[in-house]
């Protein structure tokens, strides 16, 4: 439900004292012991990288739905910008919009071009599951096959918060480990041993992309998902959706099984515009439109969800606009159009049909999420977008 008018004045209140260095109330960061009467959230990356211009500007767009049919139900912030400051990549665009704070990030393991990033502070995920009893399937990240570095981002180093307040992940990567744990059980007696062992050190390989939870940890509703999943789609990967229809699948599936509170789909075929071909970059935006649209249809579709649900769409970055580049649309060299994005926000007690103009920061969004959850979010550097508010 959307905070009532007052509260959320006050938590507004609260949230710029937090902002402006006060002292961190206790109540701020008590352990979650009350129900979530909150609404439901969905955050659209609308990824990897996709500029103002081909979206949601006048003029021809390759998101129809998401600029003519679904900003008039909402509040659309349409001068938002990333930063100077920050960079403009997939992993780091999407951990502004998690945690509302700009980082230099670095890999873990120190490789080059490597996004294997730890936040230094809390994700609306363990916001949410530290104030209220939200069971970590119900706070879900829907990742691509493409960018397993990003299964990473589930929770945050900071010592008040953390893996007990982790969020989980759904992507093929997930159910490969899944289904690879499951066959292992299942044909152990029929395997030789140099299969078994093969096998048992595919898995070991797999599992140690995160290195920071225990293999195989997924909640056990997770577990129940992945096998009705193997039911209906077998294990060949041949059937099931790939790329970012695969992620579309996977948040209508979770929406109808999991019933998430809180939930991220980092759509990310944009970034498939590398190869070289301008085609890959608008046909990307087109199917992120129509995914969307079938998120949206499903949501107003399930009862618990129609009318109580936020649902915020936001790029994790921009593209360039040099003509002299060899590939259309990098991101790359922190060009002023790869800082400028947008933010759209549609659901219970967000103003209908408003357009804001004025510029704003990509590291806004987190906390008015936060605003609209009815939770603090005191390590956002970024303040509530209140126009956004009824």
């Amino acid at each position: 439900m959307p905070l009532p008018h007052m509260a959320r004045r006050r938590f507004l209140q609260t949230s710029a004292a937090l902002a402006g260095g006060a002292a961190l109330p206790a109540t701020a960061l008590a352990a979650g012991n009350r129900e979530y009467a909150g609404p439901n959230v969905v955050l659209i990356r609308f990824g990897g990288g996709a500029r103002r211009r081909e979206s949601i500007a006048p003029g021809d767009t390759y998101s129809p739905f998401v600029r003519d049919v679904l900003a008039h139900r909402g509040t659309l912030f349409n001068q938002v910008l990333i930063g100077d400051a920050a960079e403009t990549g997939h992993g780091q665009g999407t951990l502004n919009l998690l945690t509302g704070k700009y980082d230099r990030y670095k890999d873990v393991d120190q490789q080059i071009l490597g996004e294997r990033f730890e936040a230094k502070v809390p994700t609306l995920f363990e916001y949410l599951r530290r104030a209220f009893e939200v069971p970590e399937h119900q706070t879900l990240i829907v990742n691509g096959e493409d960018r397993t570095q990003e299964e990473f981002y589930t929770f945050s180093n900071h010592h008040l918060f953390g893996v007990n307040y982790r969020s989980n992940v759904l992507s093929l990567y997930r159910f490969k480990s899944y289904l690879l744990r499951r066959q292992i059980a299942e044909h152990a007696g029929d395997w030789s041993e140099s299969t078994l062992a093969l096998k048992r050190a595919e898995l070991a390989q797999m599992e140690s992309l995160d290195y920071r939870q225990a293999p195989g940890n997924q909640a056990e509703p997770i577990q129940q998902f992945w096998s009705r999943w193997r039911q209906h789609y077998g294990e060949s990967g041949l059937v099931n959706p790939r790329g970012d229809r695969l992620l579309t699948e996977l948040a209508c599936r979770a929406i109808a099984e999991l019933r998430p509170r809180l939930m991220m789909i980092n759509y990310n075929d944009c970034d498939y515009v590398h190869w070289g071909n301008l085609a890959h970059y608008t046909r990307a935006l087109s199917i992120m439109d129509s995914g969307i649209r079938r998120v949206v249809r499903t949501i107003e579709n399930d009862e618990a969800y129609r009318n109580n649900t936020l649902i915020v769409v936001a790029p994790d970055c921009g593209r360039d606009d040099s003509p002299f580049a060899a590939v259309p649309c990098q991101h790359h060299f922190n060009s002023r159009s790869s800082r400028e994005v947008f933010a759209l926000f549609v659901g219970p007690g967000i103003d209908r049909g408003r357009v804001v103009d004025r510029a704003a920061e990509q590291v806004q969004v987190a906390p008015t999420i936060a605003a609209a959850m009815g939770v603090a979010a005191p390590f956002a550097e970024g303040g509530v977008l209140e126009e956004a508010f009824a």
